[in-house]
């Protein structure tokens, strides 16, 4: 292991999220230097520096082992959250070192969990880095830096392979650079179209670039204390519906119907789980909502419920409603989307609808297996025969993924945290979801948490978005060796 390697790629990261503190500062800049603008600048020198630190005196290597690619993506993604704190911590206010980190973190993740208790007090400028830190966070830390890597080789096909899971690359069929370019393509684009339409629909250019790059990295930072319920507008929901709705599903997918290839989101078998799933989801909840007679009108019902349905399942986040006072059958349904989630490959986190399809195929054919013994049954996902390894591995994380979220729950109860609260921030944190149900709910946030539960949250979300096993092997030794 070359730990000179890793520390001169990981510092290539923190020269790109430099930039990101820099053009923040710009922006505060533009805003009459508001009260963000010294810290952001510094914040940014100082990340500029620690970047450029290990570039000067690390002589470039062209190749990297798999086991390299696994610590510089690893470490990319705790220095990100680490030197993200800066620009919380110089401003001060709210972020003590606990809250900066959650912040950064949760950021970073795309979680969109907050400990801020008004959102709206921060300038615009350190509004903007909690933006870009999410944005970056959904496409990828490694994914950005490889824009600016070109020369990198075939270290730079290590680095896109450890970055992507197994199931996000089963629907690419091109090179890395080209994989690289594919992602870009569609993140741009459809952050793009978020900002026009947001804004053609009454936001301000601020909160319509603000909420379009939260929507596309299914984050749900937004620059209102009450979310999307603050603009009230049938237009903006259902804009940021289908911002999240189309970033919840496999980039590759999307840029092959665009170009008209064939392997396209019609004909995938994931993707019409996933939005089927959705659109269940939301009539049961709206008709939930509606016979209990907490909307008026079946309309009103249908469109808060299939809002917060797409901003749950996508792991956004955004809320139009308090769901902690809905019925018991709603919150059931909004923890089963929690776990289940948007699609590999996307930029939402959770089991993923692509596993959670498998599980399903895998007791089915349990069930026939039974019935017919002698038979032999193999279990095919959009046309191709799933082979036994990759059935284990499926099975594998969703224990481990249920582990860790009861590990998690029974953590937090330790420290007298209700049950509720405990197990949905939990569930929050591990699948980058947000919001959850209790103290943390959609309309609130997790300051009143312990600091050691908000610590703990913050090993869940990071487990999530390294999808647990690329941080939890850094953790045994003879691994190094």
């Amino acid at each position: 292991m070359r730990f000179n390697v890793v520390m001169r790629y990981v510092g290539v990261a923190m020269l790109f999220i430099a930039a990101f503190m820099f053009l923040s500062a710009c922006i505060s800049y533009i805003n009459g230097r508001d009260s963000a603008y010294y810290p952001l600048l510094l914040s940014s020198l100082l990340t500029a520096l620690l970047g450029a630190f290990p570039l000067i005196f690390v002589e470039r290597k062209e190749q990297i082992t798999n086991k390299e690619g696994y610590c510089i993506v690893v470490g990319a993604w705790l220095v990100a959250c680490v030197v993200g704190m800066f620009p919380y911590l110089i401003w001060g206010g709210e972020f003590s070192l606990i809250n900066a980190w959650f912040e950064s973190v949760s950021g970073f993740t795309t979680t969109g969990s907050s400990i801020l208790t008004d959102v709206e007090a921060l300038p615009r400028g350190l509004m903007f880095w909690r933006m870009s830190s999410t944005w970056i966070g959904g496409m990828g830390v490694i994914m950005f830096a490889l824009v600016i890597l070109p020369s990198l080789g075939r270290s730079r096909m290590t680095l896109s392979n450890v970055e992507l899971s197994v199931m996000a690359k089963d629907n690419y069929r091109y090179r890395t650079q080209m994989i690289v370019q594919i992602l870009l393509v569609v993140y741009f684009g459809l952050t793009l179209a978020s900002t026009l339409l947001l804004r053609l629909a009454g936001m301000n250019w601020f909160d319509a670039l603000a909420h379009a790059m939260s929507a596309c990295a299914t984050s749900g930072f937004g620059t209102k204390n009450t979310s999307i319920a603050y603009f009230d507008s049938a237009a903006i929901d259902t804009i940021l519906m289908f911002t999240m709705a189309v970033a919840g599903i496999h980039f590759g997918l999307i840029y092959a119907t665009v170009t008209g290839k064939y392997n396209n989101i019609f004909r995938s078998e994931v993707t019409r789980f996933y939005l089927g799933m959705m659109l269940v989801c939301s009539l049961v909840v709206g008709l939930s909502l509606y016979f209990a007679d907490i909307y008026p009108g079946l309309l009103t019902a249908l469109r808060h419920a299939s809002f917060q349905v797409v901003s749950v399942v996508t792991t956004t986040g955004f809320a139009t409603a308090d769901s902690n006072v809905w019925t018991p059958l709603a919150i059931i349904v909004l923890i089963f989307g929690s776990l289940v989630c948007a699609c590999a490959g996307s930029t939402s986190g959770g089991i993923k609808a692509n596993r959670m399809l498998l599980a399903f195929k895998m007791m089915r054919t349990r069930l026939r297996q039974q019935q017919h013994p002698n038979a032999v049954l193999r279990i095919k996902m959009d046309g191709v025969i799933q082979e036994n390894e990759v059935l284990h591995l499926v099975s594998l994380f969703i224990v481990t993924y249920l582990a860790f979220l009861l590990a998690g729950t029974v953590f937090s109860t330790l420290f007298g945290v209700d049950l509720m609260t405990s197990f949905s921030a939990s569930m929050a944190s591990m699948g980058n979801v947000g919001p959850g149900f209790g103290q943390v709910g959609s309309m609130s946030n997790y300051a009143g948490l312990p600091a050691v539960v908000k610590f703990s949250n913050t090993f869940l979300m990071l487990l999530g978005r390294l999808e647990i096993f690329g941080l939890i092997q850094l953790f045994f030794i003879k691994w190094w060796r």
